[in-house]
């Protein structure tokens, strides 16, 4: 379950190991000894095969040697299977968790206000007037109430049987004890037929039993205060009073009937914020609202928004959508039971068929028979709005939720929206008649790019003119090529001859290129290097993108491990997420690791990617009397192609780190990389203020 709703995306790295696929595609490994936290792949064909573990006496293995974990032990020591790892994503996933079970209460109708507040030691609380959890004892676990219960155990909850909740967005009993599992503290006050009960918890477990603190009469509902364990996310990790902010707002959106109350304490928003420390969320227009918002003054090919709302469907709950067509990248997205579905599913697929076939329909209408060839990617490809459903007893891959699996949601959403949709045509004939003619444009300038890809790659090589830079491989198809963009003609020559020449191409850049963040068009358009780069990829720019005609299946970002290196490589990620976003989310952008440090000792020698990791090679791998050579690499171009080859280009040993947009906090990524490469010097200074006290690896 996701955290956020926001039009604009994010860019976080995470650490991938490439499984092997093929035996010409081998596993990603770590080019040391020492294997980092994420697990390494298996080798494949042809790799060199591990020593056999020494054979253990059998009687070792036996009843003893088997661990079942009890209550909440499985998520603090996986933490990664439930709320998909123990980053600042997911640490704003827990928010996510304990506010949707209070959205949970506000749809079904027994509640409407959530409070949320943000304190200085890091506590959050989320407060609703619903009907408050059950805190009598549960008939399964006697002498335990259920409070107690729904708290310290998996799957349990109110949300099976659909009795209790027509449409959840919660866990499903997975959700709020999750929370629990990785808070150091906890408190749950529960305000029930006119009397406050408490409990706290502290890492999963109950500290005392449920206490009655007297009578109440005008409160009831739950309130949730918790502090994320920094034994599970480290000591820094703390709530981005922002993003929450953010977070609260877009639940709002989502739901019309609720009115949510955002607060901090003085002196947790930084100095210049732009978040106020108190706000009031109620939208009774919902998306629409939140479209026309979002969009501001940007260009749409409409001047209406396709917008609407149905209640009940097919035994389901309510659906509403918010749609329109404008001159960028696509943006729609989606959410079950006011959860973001990121990676989009069923219901989303209803969407763009709905659509599809609304478009072709009005198109037989009027006649107009050049919209034969369209198809659903051209009538999405500049799409941007968002699509909420309700519905019973949803089925999603993953814990996390973050796909819909739900097959009947297809034909729901199809149905629901194609009336609405002819309707909106039939209304508005002059915009229909521009919409039809902005679709089909897309659709003549895909078919124009599909007859100019039928030129083979040898004479497309050609008519890019970079004998000079591009040393291109052999191969004819994207899939399995990769191409290194390295930093100087120097690393380019040693990148070149560590190469293999049948899927591995080398792009060499000359010093730091055009930051696009804070530069014009014309300035963008004029810049050789970028110029190149966008020729070698073949696959065109913002709206112009096409996945098809990418000429590489990797883009490999190869610079220095120092500070420049670092600046170099935020400048080509910035590039790709201004002007090549679907190149990122096609999972195509990656980051090459080269190291830091040689370490040798005797005939045995090791690579280091930082100073960290040579401070442990050297507890781990390096113990010995013997005397330790360790040798820094100032760059690329300084190591021999047969090193450059075995520790950052062979895929059999290289560690590579795939860069992935974050489609949860939209506006916030996007105004974090505004912030920090564009033109406004003081919100990059009040960017690096707020963040210089968690940065790590920092070379001064």
């Amino acid at each position: 379950m996701d955290d956020s709703n926001d039009l604009f995306s994010g860019m976080p790295l995470s650490e991938k190991r490439e499984e092997a696929q093929k035996p010409a595609a081998p596993a990603e490994r770590p080019p040391v000894t020492a294997a980092p936290a994420a697990a390494a792949a298996p080798p494949a064909a042809g790799a060199s095969a591990r020593p056999a573990p020494a054979a253990s006496n059998s009687d070792d293995y036996g009843a003893s040697s088997i661990r079942v974990l009890e209550g909440l032990e499985p998520v603090r020591m996986r933490p990664g299977m439930y709320i998909g790892g123990t980053d600042e994503k997911a640490l704003h996933h827990l928010f996510a968790e304990v506010i949707d079970n209070a959205m949970d209460e506000a749809v079904a109708g027994h509640a409407n206000f959530i409070e949320v507040y943000l304190d200085l030691e890091g506590y959050l609380t989320v407060s609703d007037n619903g009907r408050g959890i059950p805190v009598e004892n549960h008939p399964q676990v006697p002498g335990k109430s259920t409070l107690e219960v729904i708290m310290t155990k998996l799957h349990a909850g109110g949300k099976f049987d659909g009795k209790a909740y027509e449409t959840s967005g919660g866990l499903h009993g997975v959700g709020v004890s999750v929370v629990n599992a990785l808070s150091d503290d906890l408190e749950v006050e529960v305000a029930r037929n006119r009397k406050l009960y408490r409990q706290r918890f502290s890492r999963g477990l109950p500290q005392g039993g449920l206490e009655e603190l007297g009578d109440v009469h005008n409160r009831r509902g739950t309130r949730v205060r918790f502090h994320p364990d920094p034994q599970i996310f480290g000591d820094h990790m703390k709530f981005d009073a922002a993003r929450v902010f953010r977070m609260a707002r877009s639940k709002a959106y989502l739901f019309g009937g609720v009115e949510i109350r955002w607060s901090c304490e003085a002196g947790v928003l930084p100095e210049g914020s732009e978040v106020p420390d108190k706000a009031v969320f109620h939208f009774p227009g919902g998306l629409k609202d939140y479209l026309q918002a979002t969009m501001g003054k940007e260009f749409t090919v409409t001047r209406e928004i396709f917008a609407g709302k149905t209640e009940k469907t097919s035994g389901h709950g309510s659906m509403e959508w918010a749609i329109t067509w404008y001159g960028g990248d696509p943006q729609v997205h989606s959410y079950c039971n006011t959860i973001p579905t990121t990676e989009g599913g069923t219901h989303e697929a209803g969407l763009r068929i709905a659509l599809t076939k609304g478009l072709k329909a009005y198109a037989e209408l009027t006649q107009n028979k050049r919209a034969a060839q369209i198809t659903t990617d051209d009538v999405m490809i500049s799409a941007v709005g968002m699509l909420s459903v309700f519905i019973r007893e949803p089925e999603f891959v993953g814990q996390t939720k973050d796909r819909l699996a739900t097959v009947e949601a297809q034909r729901i959403v199809e149905n629901a929206l194609r009336d609405p949709f002819d309707h909106y045509l039939a209304d508005n004939p002059n915009e229909s008649a521009k919409l039809l003619d902005w679709v089909i444009e897309r659709a003549e300038e895909r078919l124009r790019r599909r007859k100019e890809k039928e030129v083979n790659r040898k004479s497309a090589v050609r008519k890019l003119r970079l004998p000079g830079k591009l040393a291109d491989c052999s191969q004819n198809t994207a899939e399995g090529a990769e191409l290194f963009i390295v930093e100087g003609d120097s690393a380019g020559g040693s990148a070149k001859q560590a190469r293999n020449r049948a899927n591995q191409a080398i792009l060499p850049l000359r010093g730091k290129i055009l930051n696009v963040a804070s530069a014009g068009r014309e300035k963008l358009g004029a810049n050789q290097q970028l110029a190149d780069l966008v020729q070698a990829l073949g696959c065109g720019t913002r709206s112009k993108y096409r996945d098809e005609d990418l000429r590489y299946e990797r883009i490999i970002v190869m610079t220095d491990a120092d500070v420049d290196g670092a600046h170099i490589a935020s400048l080509l990620i910035t590039f790709f997420y201004q002007e090549m976003p679907e190149l990122v989310r096609g999972g195509h952008l990656f980051l090459a690791v080269p190291p830091l440090y040689k370490i040798t000792q005797g005939a045995k020698s090791a690579y280091a990617r930082d100073d960290n990791h040579r401070a442990e090679l050297m507890q781990t791998e390096f113990k010995g009397k013997a005397k330790v050579e360790i040798s820094r690499f100032k760059g690329l171009g300084e190591m021999m192609p047969a090193q450059l080859k075995e520790t950052t280009m062979d895929p059999s040993k290289r560690t590579l780190l795939k860069v992935l947009i974050d489609e949860v906090d939209f506006e916030g990524t996007r105004a974090a990389v505004d912030d920090l490469m564009g033109t406004k010097p003081e919100a990059r200074f009040r960017f690096i203020q707020d963040r210089a006290a968690f940065a790590e690896n920092l070379d001064i």
